[in-house]
């Protein structure tokens, strides 16, 4: 038999054939388990979003029925049954159940769960008895044992109950303490039908396309809500609602038909890849370029940091939350003498002092442990340099956070002060300085105060010592005179050697407390009342008065609590403002003068007001300016320290002197004093 080599062996046909459809085969298989693949990614990537979709609306639920139970504590809390009379809780509780439908019954019960008021849903009744509402097994007792012991709202677990329509239903009981002052005085106890919750809480839209249910952990349903048409497919979720003292399972179930798959599935599938493929490529050349920029930006943003951190005269440093350095500028280096190397990865700092290092120790402890807050008025240490010399510094340290807002450290900025610290050295040498110039100059001005303040007490002394030597010449024989004459003229003798010698006393104290002034010393303060301080100068005013015409008027607030200050010189404010008054009034008329010395209560300082006015002519704007100057006087004989003298004075007792125009014409000045504290 002849056979043509030209043509395949039929095995070799056979294997070729074999070979081509086995790729066709192959390929097909393949095309078909994409196919596959695809219908079943496809159903797969329905279904989930089809089950995401549900896991979203019942978390969703859970948070409406959360929020409306908040809502309705927050309602019940306004009710504020401890501060409402019974009839305004019935009003306020009965439009509260008119808007919350899913309330069943209010109860308004004390400290003893005894039940004080009750209101009913209008749209939904329930029979109870109030005794059986008050026994120890209801299910309100338990939810109020929680918040008493909570101090907070609390719920029942779920029971069921039957209505008056002979049907039942699930209620929940939800107990709300009533605190005051950190009293427990009543509870506010509120009764949930969970059906009528799932009904007011959850929007139309997921109760029309699911159904909604409460269980129990166990599954067992207890309220459910909805209808949803059938399908071929069921999807289920759960989400937990924890409530306080209640925990509960809120299901929603949903029916989906087989998912749809689009036809041609592999022509949408390369066109998808292609498409996908051209996308990347994009994506990738976009993602380059802005890799390359954000490098870019980034050294640049580095050598920017550098180069500031290099400029800086501030120590930088920068520890993890175990305490080691993790970085040191090149100023804190400098600052201590230590390069970075010999400094970073050190939980002990080289550059504390050994007889400081323990307290640095403990402090950078509690540092790190979070017990010393972050503070931006920083605080004073001491630091040691290598060459073993010490140095303070002023450390400011603040948290130190990464980009996802965790704290990985802390850092903290040194300033040395050691330059600040030689200049104000130097400053308390030149105020010291200062101080002892200002002692030599105060020398002076105990001289000019002693002789101004004196004036009055010599001249009170010389005006009694020349009455009683007129009275002595006036009177002749003292022999001659009777009996009683003669005892009169003694006992005027003798009140006018008294006066002498209080005025002789009060010299002596005028000396004492203008030496006391001058050193600065904080004198001893008496209390004394107001009727007391004016009475004492009163003798001296009176006696200027008669001579100059003036009359005298004097208002005392009955009353009036003690005051605490230095007796002699508040006495002689009094007296220097009552002289100067009178001087104020020499050019007016006799029937015009008047001077009127006040005292009363101040409420708004708590402290009692003197007050001291004239009819004079005032006090002009150019004098006003220069009024309280020490040594300026409008006087021939004047020295210009009394009104500085006295405003002094008041300062020193946390007050000051004032004065405004009297009206028609005058002045008022105005000064208050301290209490008396029990």
């Amino acid at each position: 038999m002849f056979v043509n080599p030209l043509q395949p062996w039929p095995w070799q046909r056979w294997h070729s054939a074999w070979r081509r459809w086995s790729l066709w085969t192959l390929l097909v298989v393949l095309v078909v388990a994409m196919l596959i693949i695809m219908v079943w990614l496809a159903g797969r990537y329905e279904a989930s979003q089809v089950q995401d979709k549900l896991d979203r609306d019942t978390a969703q639920a859970v948070v409406e029925i959360r929020a409306g139970l908040n809502r309705n504590l927050q309602d019940m809390q306004a009710v504020n049954a401890l501060h409402a009379t019974p009839e305004e809780w019935s009003v306020r509780v009965a439009e509260m159940l008119q808007v919350r439908r899913e309330l069943l019954r209010i109860e308004w019960r004390d400290a003893h769960m005894r039940i004080l008021r009750a209101a009913q849903s209008p749209y939904r009744s329930v029979d109870w008895e109030d005794a059986s509402r008050e026994e120890s097994f209801s299910n309100a007792i338990a939810a109020c044992s929680n918040a008493k012991r909570t101090s907070s709202p609390a719920y029942s677990p779920s029971y069921f109950q039957l209505l008056n329509d002979s049907t039942g239903a699930e209620l929940m009981e939800v107990c709300l303490p009533q605190l005051e002052a950190g009293q427990l005085k009543g509870f506010m106890v509120g009764t949930y039908s969970l059906h009528n919750i799932l009904q007011t809480q959850l929007s139309k839209s997921l109760t029309q396309s699911q159904e909604v249910s409460f269980t129990e952990p166990d599954g067992t349903r207890l309220a459910l809500v909805g209808a949803a048409w059938r399908g071929s497919r069921v999807f289920t979720s759960q989400q937990l609602l924890d409530l306080p003292g209640n925990t509960m399972v809120l299901r929603m179930d949903s029916w989906h038909r087989a998912p749809s798959v689009f036809p041609n599935v592999l022509t949408a599938l390369v066109t998808g890849m292609a498409i996908a493929l051209v996308s990347v490529l994009i994506v990738l050349v976009r993602d380059n370029r802005r890799r390359l920029r954000a490098e870019r930006d980034l050294g640049d943003a580095l050598a920017f940091r550098k180069a500031m951190e290099d400029s800086l005269i501030t120590g930088l440093r920068a520890r993890d939350l175990q305490g080691r350095i993790s970085y040191v500028n090149p100023a804190f280096c400098a600052m201590v003498g230590f390069s970075a190397e010999e400094l970073l990865g050190q939980s002990f700092a080289p550059y504390w002092p050994p007889e400081l290092a323990e307290e640095y120790v403990k402090r950078q402890a509690k540092r790190l442990a979070g017990a010393i807050p972050a503070a931006r008025e920083g605080h004073e240490s001491v630091f040691m340099r290598k060459d073993g010399t010490r140095f303070p510094v002023l450390i400011f340290e603040a948290p130190l956070i990464n980009a996802q807002g965790q704290q990985t450290g802390w850092m903290s900025a040194f300033v040395d002060i050691t330059e600040q610290r030689r200049m104000e050295e130097l400053s308390r040498a030149s105020q010291e300085r200062l101080q002892a110039t200002a002692r030599l100059a105060t020398v002076g001005e105990m001289a000019s105060l002693l002789s101004h303040e004196l004036t009055q007490p010599l001249m009170a002394m010389s005006s009694y010592a020349n009455g009683s030597l007129n009275m002595l010449q006036n009177d002749g024989d003292l022999r001659l005179l009777d009996a009683d004459t003669l005892r009169q003229r003694l006992q005027d003798l003798q009140s006018a050697m008294q006066r002498i010698a209080f005025q002789a006393d009060r010299a002596g104290k005028v000396i004492k407390s203008v030496r006391d002034f001058v050193r600065r010393r904080s004198r001893a303060h008496e209390s004394i009342t107001a009727q007391e301080l004016l009475d004492a100068v009163l003798p001296l005013v009176r006696l200027q008065a008669s001579k100059s015409g003036v009359l005298l008027d004097i208002s005392i607030e009955p009353r009036l609590p003690p005051v605490l200050c230095d007796v002699t010189m508040i006495e002689q404010v009094l007296l220097n403002l009552a002289r100067n008054a009178m001087q104020a009034m020499e050019n007016m008329a006799p029937g015009l003068r008047k001077l009127s010395i006040s005292a009363q209560w101040d409420e708004s300082a708590s402290r009692v007001a003197f007050s001291v006015m004239d009819q004079g002519s005032g006090i002009p704007p150019e004098v006003a300016e220069q009024l309280f100057t020490p040594f300026f006087t409008t006087k021939h004989e004047g020295m210009g320290l009394g009104l500085s003298m006295c405003r002094t004075v008041l300062e020193q007792h946390g007050g000051e002197l004032r004065y405004r125009s009297n009206i028609p014409h005058g002045t008022v000045f105005t000064f208050s004093l301290p209490v008396q504290n029990d």
